[in-house]
């Protein structure tokens, strides 16, 4: 069983952030395979299961918080016998620009508070990650992180939750690492006919 977890702060006054970019993207992995959500107490999350190329996956979507992800997702990956290689997690990353995608197979948090947490809980780095570029405000990166898409930058970030899609479809059916090599260099924010 493969877990994808996107990350996101629960709440409708939350939607349409950079911080929310991974609940996003796992919402349209779920209905690209035409499957819904249910809410699991036990967990704190919300989960969707399915059939992603050819493999039996488990969406989720901790609703704890950002900061306490791990809470959620530690429980889940051990009551469903999976280990750390089973896991992608997919997030924003204010060190990326707009329109960049970022895959790594394990590595520290980089200050990435979701992340943290996770690492904490789970005892270890060795999982992959799906990095969504969202760019920063070095002068006020909580303000940029929670705050809404300007309609541009929604543009691009459509694109990229598109190829984000593709990604984690690769990243499953080939392993991270021909994932990388596709989709590392990927620029959405650039005109299509010079990517």
């Amino acid at each position: 069983m493969k877990i994808i977890v996107g990350l996101g702060n629960p709440g409708a006054q939350y939607a349409n952030t950079p911080h929310s970019v991974g609940f996003e993207t796992v919402d349209a992995i779920a209905t690209s395979i035409d499957v819904a959500w249910e809410e699991k107490r036990q967990f704190k999350c919300l989960m969707a299961r399915g059939t992603f190329e050819g493999l039996p996956v488990m969406l989720v979507k901790p609703q704890t918080f950002m900061n306490l992800s791990g809470d959620s997702v530690a429980p889940v990956v051990r009551y469903h016998n999976a280990t750390a290689a089973d896991l992608l997690v997919i997030q924003d990353d204010i060190d990326l620009p707009v329109g960049r995608l970022r895959i790594r197979k394990s590595g520290s948090c980089g200050g990435h508070n979701g992340i943290r947490s996770i690492i904490e809980r789970l005892g270890t780095t060795a999982f992959a990650r799906l990095k969504l570029g969202v760019g920063k405000d070095r002068a006020n990166v909580v303000g940029h992180v929670l705050g809404k898409f300007d309609p541009e930058t929604r543009q691009t970030m459509d694109l990229v939750i598109a190829e984000a899609v593709k990604a984690a479809a690769m990243i499953m059916r080939d392993g991270p690492d021909a994932a990388m090599n596709a989709f590392n260099s990927l620029d959405a924010a650039k005109p299509p006919e010079t990517r």
